[in-house]
């Protein structure tokens, strides 16, 4: 009886590692192909997975990288994928190709939080109709409320007084500043969606960062990812309603921000704010069931864009701060230039910009060796297509390695350094540089880049005209490395900040 029982578990172990190598087999056809970029040797059902450090995806990249140059193949689980690197290929895949490669990779798992047919939102909704509707009624819509104009710049630098008030009540002792920098760029995006600012003590605030921090970290989660590649398991019961408690809490937080609205809404006036302009079109959608504007979908998006317009701002001038205290002398450079062309009497201007490019190369150097957000969030192609002399089948997850490009040895005279100069002519002149895309490139750019240029100008600024930033007396000095997560973030820090 023991034998047949041992006799029967091979057979079904031996008939599993069969179909398993069949089905990875099948999903690897494409590597037959001559022209399918070269990668290293996947395992059946695995893929590369053990080849990838989850925890520093960026540098198993850089090492894929070294081996097989600037495009290479990769087998996610059973997902045929394919990395950009460098310059050339990241804008040739990105812009030249832009239609072919906008796409993007099914994720099952979001339906757990609402995701269907009509309701993707903006950030991971499929290239189509509903995405182009919705990228353009976002754009259109934060223009309308301000974005570029001196309405919103003069949210943007009454905000800022009120963090530079936060920061004075430290009297100069050490604190950590990540916790006031959220609070007040939560304020920004609040006010283009929902017209409301939050005091920095309001609990309801509190709660919004929380868990929009806890739902972030949910999705670098094992359980997440395992369902997203074999989502056969969500059919398990109970499986389901254990995933994701912090995104389906706040986007109901969402919900609640928006039946808000919905009981002081008047069609009759103009919309107060990005919320608004959605139920009008809502409104005006009834009975039009192709249409992306509908209930479902609005929460998705009002959450995309409040979490797209938030954690990148805050965590690149938390990093900027970092930079200051690191970098006593760039500091007092910065501080010199904003003497001599503001003064200590007004508030900065985007006007100031201009006239200002050591500060203006200080902030684009912190952005680019921050670089918090090393790859894009994934692209898929929607036909075949050839990149860099590779054939790309129809299908296959594009990885864009943003990080491969702000840190290219060929490109940047100190790329693993915070050097202003990088932006800067022999004459002290800002320049441009074609591989700063901290945002991205082409139809996914990212639809907050000119409201995060404006803020962190205006915060960082504002902040260094008041205050002179330096490490705690006693405590040693801060790390530049990064802490990855889903952005890479400084490692905790305290600052102290002694006002003028």
């Amino acid at each position: 009886m023991g034998l047949l029982t041992v006799d029967a578990l091979f057979t079904v172990a031996l008939a599993v590692a069969v179909f398993l190598l069949l089905v990875d087999l099948m999903h690897r056809r494409q590597r037959w192909g001559a022209r399918y970029p070269p990668g290293p040797v996947a395992l059946p059902g695995l893929g590369n997975l053990l080849q990838l450090d989850l925890h520093n995806i960026p540098y198993s990249f850089y090492k894929l990288r070294c081996r097989f140059g600037d495009v290479f193949s990769l087998q996610v689980a059973g997902n045929p994928s394919v990395v950009f690197n460098g310059l050339a290929s990241v804008r040739e895949v990105l812009v030249n190709h832009s239609e072919d490669t906008a796409d993007r990779p099914p994720v099952p798992i979001n339906e757990l939080v609402g995701f269907g047919p009509r309701s993707q939102g903006v950030v991971m909704a499929p290239y189509g109709p509903a995405w182009r509707e919705q990228r353009r009624f976002s754009v259109s819509t934060l223009r309308n409320f301000g974005l570029g104009k001196k309405s919103l710049e003069q949210w943007v630098t009454e905000e800022a007084a009120c963090l530079c008030a936060a920061f004075a009540t430290q009297d100069g002792c050490p604190f950590s500043p990540n916790t006031l920098l959220n609070k007040a760029v939560c304020n920004v995006i609040a006010s283009l969606i929902y017209a409301r600012r939050f005091e920095y003590d309001d609990p309801l605030l509190s709660r919004l960062l929380d868990l929009q921090a806890e739902s972030l970290m949910e999705g670098l989660e094992l359980i997440p990812q395992v369902l997203n590649a074999f989502p056969v398991l969500l059919r398990i019961p109970g499986v389901a309603g254990r995933v994701f408690p912090a995104q389906k809490a706040f986007l109901a937080l969402m919900d609640e921000l928006v039946t808000e609205h919905r009981a002081t809404l008047d069609l009759s006036q103009p919309p107060r704010d990005l919320t608004d302009a959605f139920l009008f079109e809502v409104d005006k959608a009834k009975g039009n069931p192709e249409s992306s504007f509908n209930d479902a979908n609005l929460r998705l998006v009002v959450g995309d864009l409040f979490t797209a317009g938030m954690v990148t701002t805050s965590t690149t001038l938390a990093w900027a701060l970092l930079l200051m205290i690191l970098h006593p002398d760039v500091q007092r450079r910065v501080q010199e230039e904003i003497d001599e062309v503001i003064g200590q009497e007004r508030r900065p201007e985007m006007a100031d910009q201009a006239r200002m490019p050591f500060t203006n190369a200080v902030i684009h150097e912190v952005q680019r060796f921050a670089d918090i957000a090393p790859r894009t969030f994934p692209h898929m192609t929607s036909r075949d297509t050839e990149v860099q002399g590779f054939l790309i089948p129809k299908g296959t997850t594009l990885f864009i390695n943003l990080s491969s490009v702000l840190k290219d040895e060929t490109l940047w005279e100190k790329p693993l350094h915070f050097y202003p100069g990088h932006f800067l002519d022999n004459e002290g002149r800002f320049v441009k540089r074609e591989a700063f895309m901290p945002f991205s490139a082409g139809p996914r750019t990212c639809l907050g880049e000119p409201l995060a240029r404006m803020e962190l100008f205006l915060f960082f600024t504002c902040l260094l005209q008041r205050f002179s930033f330096s490490v705690p007396e006693g405590q040693p000095r801060p790390s530049e490395r990064g802490v990855m997560s889903f952005l890479v973030s400084p490692s905790p820090y305290q600052l102290c900040a002694v006002a003028h």
